[in-house]
């Protein structure tokens, strides 16, 4: 039997091996089979991580052989030898996950170096400088990595040592005080591990390999997946690259650049270089480096290249890339290349612009959007008529405008946001380990490190607004202070920033609601060219339904009546018809509720004139619409104690009395929606003869309405059948009434396992199906959403029992399988049944694509989401090769 292949050389991979390769190593692959200056390695596949986890966290047998079988393939392309004191080849050894993890993972430079190998390095390079500074740099790393002694005490030595030298900068260091730092770094190591610290490069490189395998599961790298929904089962290759170096001096350097500008989608080099450093340098934010442009004007030969090669791999790609590369002595050199993170409005522009410019059709373009990331776009932004105290400018590295509480570290931030309270996470720059403070912050605001810094990629993966390199800023994070402007500021305080810009302003801004682009705007109409999906809106007002239609509804999938029921105007009247004992009562407080809910289903059905609104009766257990029962028993307590009121008393007590007898154990499951109907005909009635009353008044005036009464939490046939004669008798009988004839259809929400398993039933006396999934999810999980969410859903979640939070995404196994129950049975009956989703599902992108799969006719969610939910949609058509558009 053929062993298992766990190591490729960079020419033996290709771009469409991501899964085997990870991305870095498939785009090293495919960079080096184009023939572009890429230096040799190798790739340790995900599969030798997978085995590594699976044999309890073990190398491979046979993995270190058959490593060592293709490093010497790497070394003949280098000309080098690995561990050889005359000529060493040295090695960085990277993570490299199937999809871009920017900085969660763990990185070692300069691998191979040991007391013997220095010495070569020395005089090859007859720059001692330079190669102490190498090795102390591996130590360092290697250190922290792999024997995972905490980073801040080799920073600790670093800094005493730069202070006794009297200097400021890293790379101002002499060689006097580099072996100096080198030998403590040792000491460190042996009093931390005790044992020395390895010499022997092979034991280096199998120690750097598992250390990279360990780090696919550290805390930041979980987290991040979760955020970003990357499977936790993937695992990361490890990528085996000959070094070069970007700090040999001032003919030498390092950059990291991206094709387009990912702030804004402009078609020009955008990125930075550090001369004389090495590629951490310019990502952590230890020095701050020069904008791209600048390298033109101090290595024009090496720009000229790089320019030349960068058009070529977006050409390649057909997509914006990210792409890191070093100069060693005036040779360049490609690192990696990926596609570049966007904000949306960058994501927006370049899937435009690659469009028009012919290197995409319409349909790989809308692939080129990430639909949740449009929320950024739709949300506010600085009013520019407010007056702002501006106090600092840093680099505006991703766009949007924030407000919050300072808060000076991130568990600091988690905390508060915990609490509710809108925080901005201020640091003099970011590391991987602050990824859970970034997810609870408005915004990031950093002192130091540029555009491509860790603040600044992951701030834009998030659509988060960031400000970075702002030196104006004195941050002491002993004291959680911040001075600036001649003031400090203590946590706690508020203050703002502005991602477009760069700008740091004193106190809270006033914001206002977007314009959208042309891009924008040209995006979202192929979008809607390609989807078979129609896409709605829940709304609740006429201004909700205005906001759904401009951002492209084609209707309401939603209205809640309940939400009517709520307002000053009308709380009292509805309070007044549960109170009441007799059927007169009831119908005298509903005969005020009726030109109310008239008026509220007036406004919302001429809004959407043209489109279908779908009203769902009232559907809350009445005691929602009660004071609380804890209220009132302090209330009728403190009344009974002081005795002075007695009439506010008995009313209290009456009150308290019918509260009590509306109480119910589990009322999700009680005495609501179509129960609440059968119980109490005269309140739906009331409702539907508000919403064609609205409909006879409008199709008077002219305007075009398309009423869905839809009733809720039906489990039979006989439910339906109930409803559907009072729907049709009054419909009838206000149109006769009103001499005018209006198209309404009547139909039921599927939300209870039952309505889904005897669908071909409700079928029978329905005109459409909604899936309301957030009670479906419920009541097929036995989970209360509440109680799971805040109690014990993260620990499934953390264990890996469920993959996704089902609130948020639909569970297509359990959930899903009942929808495909429900859509088979319903259109065995009516085969062209109208089906849609109106619970939030509708809105998040992966249940967008099931819904597709199983064949509904819409999906309807909050307004602000239709834009997502209309490219999710289109993407869903696109990869299932059923795009209605032309392509």
């Amino acid at each position: 039997m053929s062993m298992k292949k766990f190591v490729y050389l960079f020419q033996e991979g290709r771009a469409d091996m991501k899964a085997l390769l990870g991305g870095k190593g498939a785009n090293l692959a495919e960079m080096t089979n184009i023939g572009l200056p890429v230096p040799p390695g190798m790739t340790i596949t995900t599969e030798a991580c997978k085995e590594y986890y699976r044999s309890g966290k073990k190398l491979p047998a046979g993995l270190m052989d058959e490593a060592q079988r293709n490093l010497a393939a790497v070394e003949k392309a280098a000309g080098k030898k690995f561990g050889c004191d005359r000529n060493p080849l040295l090695v960085s050894v990277r993570s490299g996950a199937m999809f871009s993890m920017p900085g969660m993972m763990d990185t070692i430079l300069n691998l191979g170096l040991n007391d013997q190998t220095v010495k070569a390095l020395i005089s090859n390079t007859n720059n001692e400088r330079f190669s102490l500074d190498a090795y102390r740099r591996f130590i360092q790393m290697f250190s922290d990595v792999v024997l995972e002694i905490p980073k801040h005490e080799f920073e600790d030595i670093l800094e005493r040592q730069k202070t006794k030298q009297g200097i400021r900068f890293d790379q101002e260091l002499n060689p006097a005080s580099l072996t100096a730092i080198i030998e403590k770094y040792k000491a460190l190591v042996k009093e931390k591990t005790r044992r020395d610290f390895p010499e022997d490069p092979m034991e280096q490189l199998t120690m750097a390999i598992e250390a990279v395998f360990r780090s696919w599961n550290n805390d930041r790298a979980i987290i991040y997946r979760n955020l970003n929904k990357i499977d936790h089962d993937l695992g990361t290759a490890v990528n085996v690259q000959s070094m070069v170096f970007g700090n040999m001096g001032n003919d030498s350097g390092t950059g990291v650049a991206f094709t387009r500008n990912p702030s804004t989608g402009e078609k020009a080099l955008y990125g930075e270089f550090l001369t004389n450093a090495q590629g951490e340098d310019v990502v952590a934010g230890i020095r701050t480096p020069r904008p791209i442009a600048e390298l033109a004007q101090e290595m024009p030969e090496v720009y000229r290249q790089f320019a030349d090669i960068a058009l070529r791999l977006e050409k390649h790609y057909k997509n914006m890339q990210d792409i890191e590369f070093t100069v060693e002595k005036n040779k360049l050199y490609m690192l990696q290349t990926r596609n570049g993170k966007r904000t949306a409005q960058a994501a927006v522009k370049v899937a435009y612009d690659l469009v028009q410019e012919g290197l995409v059709d319409k349909q790989a373009a809308i692939l080129l959007v990430e639909p949740a990331q449009l929320d950024q776009l739709l949300h506010r932004q600085i009013d520019p008529a407010a007056r702002l105290n501006v106090i600092a400018k840093g680099l505006p590295a991703s766009p949007g405008a924030a407000s919050g509480l300072v808060v000076f570290d991130a568990d600091s931030a988690e905390h508060q946001a915990k609490t509710g309270k809108k925080v901005l996470l201020v640091r003099t720059e970011t590391t991987p380990d602050d990824i859970h403070g970034m997810i609870a912050a408005q915004g990031i605001l950093t002192s130091r490190g540029g555009m491509t810094s860790h603040a600044a990629v992951v701030a834009r993966g998030m659509g988060k607004p960031c400000v970075c390199g702002c030196e104006a800023l004195k941050i002491d994070h002993e004291t959680k202070t911040l001075d600036v402007a001649g003031m400090t500021l203590k946590e706690g305080d508020h203050l703002s920033i502005d991602g477009s810009t760069g700008r740091v302003i004193l106190g809270d801004i006033p914001l206002k609601d977007p314009d959208l682009s042309k891009e924008f705007v040209a995006v979202l109409g192929w979008a809607d060219e390609l989807k078979r999906l129609g896409v709605r809106a829940n709304a609740d007002t006429p201004a909700d339904a205005q906001k759904a239609r401009e951002f492209g509804a084609q209707g309401i999938g939603l209205t809640r009546t309940e939400h009517m029921f709520m307002g000053q105007d009308r709380l009292p009247y509805v309070q007044q018809m549960i109170l009441a004992e007799t059927l007169a009562d009831r119908q005298e407080a509903l005969s005020h509720l009726l030109p109310i809910q008239e008026g509220d289903f007036y406004g919302i059905l001429k809004a959407m004139e043209g489109y279908p609104v779908c009203i769902r009766l009232l559907d809350p257990p009445l005691h929602e619409f009660l004071p609380s029962l804890e209220e009132l028993l302090v209330e009728t307590t403190e009344l009974r104690v002081s005795g002075k009121n007695p009439a506010e008393l008995r009313q209290k007590e009456e009150l308290l009395k019918k509260v009590r007898s509306l109480h119910e154990f589990n009322p999700m499951l009680g005495h609501r929606g179509c129960r609440l109907g059968i119980s109490f005909p005269e309140v739906y009635e009331m409702q539907i003869r508000a919403i064609f009353n609205a409909a006879a008044r409008l199709t008077a005036e002219g305007v075009k309405v398309l009423p869905e009464v839809e009733i809720p939490l039906t489990i039979d046939l006989t439910e339906m059948n109930f409803f559907k004669e009072r729907i049709d008798r009054i419909a009838q009988e206000i149109m006769n009434s009103a001499k005018v004839h209006f198209h309404y259809t009547s139909g039921t929400m599927i939300e209870l396992p039952r309505a889904a398993l005897l669908a071909d039933e409700l079928a029978q006396a329905s005109d459409f199906f909604s899936f309301g999934t957030n009670d479906l999810t419920q009541t097929t999980l036995g989970f209360s959403r509440d109680d799971a969410e805040g109690k014990f859903l993260t620990h499934y979640l953390n264990e890996k029992i469920l993959k996704e939070n089902p609130f948020i995404a639909l569970d297509r196994k359990g959930v899903g399988k009942l929808m495909k129950i429900a859509v088979e049975g319903g259109r065995s009956v009516k085969p062209d049944l109208l089906i849609g989703i109106c619970g939030e599902h509708g809105g998040e992108p992966s249940s967008v694509e099931f819904c597709h799969m199983i064949g509904l006719d819409f999906v309807s969610c909050s307004p602000y989401r239709v834009p997502i939910a209309r490219l999710a949609a289109a993407q869903a058509a696109v990869a299932k090769n059923e795009a209605t558009g032309t392509r």
